[in-house]
């Protein structure tokens, strides 16, 4: 899968940072899910352990081509960077001590993060109208709250938010 191996090719700095790709390439240029079921996607996969681009490669894969196309996602997504970060890293011992190369993986952390930032807007916005902004941004707040106050795993919150789907809610109601 083309999409998958472009991710794989220019998602330097991890699962994270090839989040936004990802949802570029199958949402937006393939349209192979919509923004919701992406982020349901997004949501399930951080809740399993592993690398998250190889599940998320390995899920719109499998979704897209069944068991060949789950393959070819993963071989795809993932034979680019090891064949980059062996190459690269190669260089980098090589030259270490060069001052351009110091500063390299500085200058790459405010890229990552200005596409978190894009990524994560996307997301508050879709909440936003979806569940409406009162519920969202207390939502928001409670999440980073819990995971920022109380250091709460974000699995175990996500895994907490999808088990309190499953269990009814009775409304009183009033008599009249």
């Amino acid at each position: 899968m083309i999409g998958n191996f472009r991710t794989g090719m220019l998602g330097f700095g991890g699962g994270p940072s090839s989040i936004p790709l990802f949802q570029q390439e199958a949402v937006k240029k393939y349209k192979w899910m919509t923004e919701e079921e992406f982020a349901d996607t997004l949501a399930l996969a951080n809740t399993m352990p592993g690398p998250i681009a190889t599940k998320m490669a390995g899920y719109i894969g499998y979704r897209v081509g069944g068991i060949v196309g789950m393959v070819n996602a993963l071989v795809s997504s993932v034979l680019p960077t090891v064949i980059i970060l062996i190459s690269l890293l190669q260089v980098l011992q090589a030259y270490k001590d060069i001052p351009w190369v110091k500063h390299m993986s500085a200058s790459i952390v405010p890229v990552v993060a200005v596409m978190l930032a894009q990524m994560t807007w996307e997301f508050v916005k879709k909440s936003g109208t979806t569940l409406g902004w009162k519920k969202a941004v207390i939502l928001i707040l409670a999440s980073f709250l819990l995971t920022e106050v109380t250091h709460l795993h974000p699995g175990i919150l996500i895994m907490i938010l999808i088990i309190s789907v499953f269990i009814p809610f009775k409304r009183k109601e009033n008599p009249s």
